[in-house]
Parts: structure tokens; C-alpha cells; sequence
């Protein structure tokens, strides 16, 4: 059996965390410039908010209905993602990770086990632990576990678990569930199964297997497949390290100054580098880009990138940003306006892996290591940011957030208190 631990709207959740006035109360969540709506609350969705819909075309409904607006908090989202994961892996002997908000459970080799009580068990204790309503659903498959874990959210009833593995009752499912619902249908695939008559999920277990090998190859048949209870979706319980790792961000206004960019382009680099360094990788090379409004043709236009080479591969924290900083000078144009700039790190490999060169000066290799170290220690002990380069500023993004949260978990300054009396 598989579990699919899927936490609800889960933004908005970890928002009411430390706000518990807002439960049951209407809550959103905004992406980066608080642009477009990217969380919401069940009662939220109530009044018709959409997901992804731009912020200004709500803000009437916001204001008519007292709607409570959060600037996206991706420090808080992630730390909290971690807490729930901590819980999870207490109940299984080896867990996926699928996204932030989503976790698989591989429950093979578990026996004797009421699998309906242990569901509600896990969602009981994910919420009592972090305070994040989490749904699980199980199954024999990890697709019908997703659907699984869709059931609970439908139905509070179920209580936060359920538990679904007879024949009858999968089929009964299937025949009310939207096929533009199932994992793995995607949304080019949707019109063609519709044409079809494909309406719901069971319509689409009872094509034939050439059929769907025809129309939607391997990938399709293993959606089928998983469908009628047979498990074809390999459980991925390693880490693989990315292959590449990109940070960048939108400003909420143009930027004309060569120093405030290079100022916002070494707070990129550096989390780059801190990434690298969290998954044991080292990167060979680097690109650093900036972007003028291309919705602009009454300004000047710009769209350049530079790539930069290391020697060696490279995470070291001092050297990553002070080599971006230096390709922004060569990349930048006056007169320009840039909306977008980023860094992005390629050609990865493991750290234990990397092969220095006859050239290097090992002396100052091993010195950056040490500071990078101790950077690091510093910034994990008193909060992300206690410890920061020159060049970097105050560290913080040209972004618009004028609603978020305060970071309660990973810095000091922003701990909740709580007074006694």
C-alpha cells in the first residue's frame, strides 16, 4: 500500500498557524509582487476567487468581503513543510517527497495494520504536531492514493483519512471522478480523451492498452494501469541532487543604478550557492541574466546573460557572488530599466567528486571553505541573513510584499511572544 500525504491549501494554512483568528475566515496568499493569487482558503474559494487570477481583479471581492491578504512567506512555507515532513516519516519506513505541500508513503512490508485508523491517525497527529490539516489517502497505487487523499478534502466525514482499496468502491470513485483530475493526464491530453468520450477516470480505464499506448505512450499506460489497482509508478525515497539551480526574481519597479543591480544579483548568487552547498553539490559554471519590461516598447530594451566558468567547480559562497557581481558590470547597459535578473547554476556535480586543478591555489581554497563554513554556522544558529556580504546590502529582494507575514520560525527577531499574566 501507498499513501499520499497532501496538506490543505497549504499556504494559507501556515498562515493561520499564527493566526489563529482567521480560521474559518477567508484567506489568500499573493505570488512574488503580490501579482497574482497563488493560495486560498477553503472559505476563500467559497466566493469565487480563482486560483492564479491577478491580484487587481479581486480586490473588490477582497475589500467587499474583509478577505484576509498574505504576501507569499516562502521561508515560513518551506520551514513548515519540513515540521509536517518530520511527523510523516514517523509512520512510514521510507517517505517521498512530491512538492512542498505533498509527500508519498510507502507502506510495504507494513502488516496487520487498519490502514482507514492509521490514515486518520497521521492527519490527526500532522495537525496537533504543526497545526496543518494534512490529508492522507491509501491505496495500492500512488495514483489512486492521490485520489484517495482528494476524498478526504471532499468529505469531511472521513476525517482527514481514507482508506480505499476494494474493487467496487475504487470503481465507484472512478466513474465520479473528472479524468482532467487524474495525476499524469495532462492538460494537452484532456481534449483528446474528451473527444473520445474520456469524461472520468473509469471511462479511461476501459480503453485498451494499444490504444493508450498509441495516443499517450509509456507514460499513459502507467496512469492506466495505476488506475486498476496495479502499481507501475516507481516510489523515489533517495535525493537526486538537481542539475541545475536557478534563482531569480521580478522587481516591483525598474532598476537603472549598475550598483543596485549588482546589489540584488549577489543576494541571487548567494542563494545559489547556499542550495548547492545544502544538496553536497559544487556547480562549473554560472549564468547571470537581467531583463528590461519586454511589455515596454516605449523603453530601451535589454535581454543580455553572461555565462561564467570556474576552474574548478565551485560552492563557496565568496567566490560564487563575487564572480556574478563582476558578470553584471559586462551584461549591464545605462539607460536601461531591469524588471528581472537571476542566477542560475549548471554543469553540478557532487562535491566528493570534484577534481582540482594542478594550478589552484589550495592554500586559498581551503581559507574560502572555512569562511563559507562559518558563514554558514553563524546563519543556521542566529537566522538566515545574520551573516551576509557587503555587496549584498540589506538582503533583501526589490520585490513588493507589502503583506507578509513575519518569518515566525526562522528568525529571532520574529518569534512570537507570549505574555502571561
Amino acid at each position: 500500500m501507498f499513501a499520499l500525504a497532501d496538506c490543505n491549501n497549504f499556504f494559507a494554512s501556515c498562515e493561520r498557524v499564527f493566526r489563529p483568528d482567521l480560521r474559518g475566515k477567508p484567506v489568500i496568499v499573493l505570488s512574488s509582487n503580490d501579482g497574482c493569487v497563488v493560495a486560498r482558503s477553503n472559505e476563500a474559494k467559497a466566493l469565487g476567487i480563482k486560483m492564479g487570477v491577478p491580484f487587481f481583479k479581486v480586490r473588490g471581492v477582497v475589500d467587499k468581503h474583509g478577505i484576509a491578504v498574505f504576501s507569499g512567506n516562502m521561508a515560513l512555507y518551506g520551514d513548515m513543510s519540513q515540521r509536517v515532513r518530520w511527523v510523516l516519516e514517523e509512520f512510514a519506513p521510507s517517505i517521498e517527497v512530491y512538492s512542498i505541500d505533498e509527500a508519498f508513503l510507502d507502506f510495504r512490508g507494513l502488516h496487520n495494520v487498519d490502514f482507514d485508523s492509521y490514515a486518520k491517525e497521521i492527519s490527526a497527529t500532522c495537525y496537533k504536531m504543526t497545526s496543518i490539516p494534512v490529508s492522507v489517502g491509501v491505496a495500492p497505487t500512488k495514483t489512486l492514493a492521490k485520489i484517495a487523499s482528494k476524498l478526504c478534502k471532499q468529505y469531511p466525514k472521513l476525517r482527514g483519512g481514507c482508506y480505499m482499496y476494494r474493487p467496487e468502491d475504487i470503481e465507484k470513485v472512478l466513474r465520479k471522478f473528472p479524468i482532467e483530475d487524474v495525476w499524469g493526464i495532462g492538460r494537452r491530453t484532456v481534449p483528446k480523451l474528451k473527444a473520445m468520450g474520456v469524461d472520468c477516470a473509469y471511462d479511461f480505464t476501459r480503453l485498451s492498452e494499444g490504444v493508450v499506448h498509441s495516443l499517450f505512450g509509456i507514460t499513459g499506460v502507467r496512469t492506466w494501469k495505476e488506475l486498476q489497482g496495479v502499481p507501475c509508478i516507481e516510489f523515489e525515497d533517495g535525493f537526486d541532487a538537481k542539475q541545475s539551480i536557478c534563482v531569480s526574481r521580478s522587481f516591483s519597479s525598474e532598476i537603472y543604478d549598475v550598483t543596485e543591480l549588482q546589489e540584488q544579483i549577489a543576494n541571487f548568487a548567494s542563494s545559489v550557492a547556499e542550495k548547492l552547498r545544502a544538496q553536497g553539490s559544487a556547480a562549473a559554471e554560472i549564468v547571470v541574466f537581467a531583463y528590461t519590461n519586454r511589455f515596454r516598447e516605449d523603453v530601451p530594451q535589454s535581454h543580455a546573460n553572461s555565462l561564467v566558468h570556474f576552474d574548478s567547480p565551485c560552492s563557496e559562497q565568496r567566490t560564487i557572488v563575487a564572480r556574478a557581481v563582476d558578470a553584471t558590470e559586462g551584461l549591464f547597459k545605462r539607460g536601461c530599466g531591469y524588471k528581472k535578473a537571476g542566477v542560475i547554476a549548471t554543469k553540478i556535480v557532487a562535491e566528493s567528486c570534484v577534481v582540482r586543478s594542478l594550478f589552484e591555489d589550495r592554500e586559498a581554497i581551503e581559507r574560502e571553505r572555512k569562511i563559507t563554513s562559518a558563514l554558514d554556522s553563524i546563519n543556521s544558529t542566529f537566522g538566515k541573513g545574520t551573516v551576509k556580504l557587503a555587496v549584498q546590502g540589506s538582503g533583501r529582494i526589490k520585490s513588493s510584499s507589502e503583506n507578509q507575514s513575519p518569518h515566525y520560525t526562522t528568525l529571532w527577531s520574529d518569534i512570537p511572544c507570549v505574555t502571561v499574566k
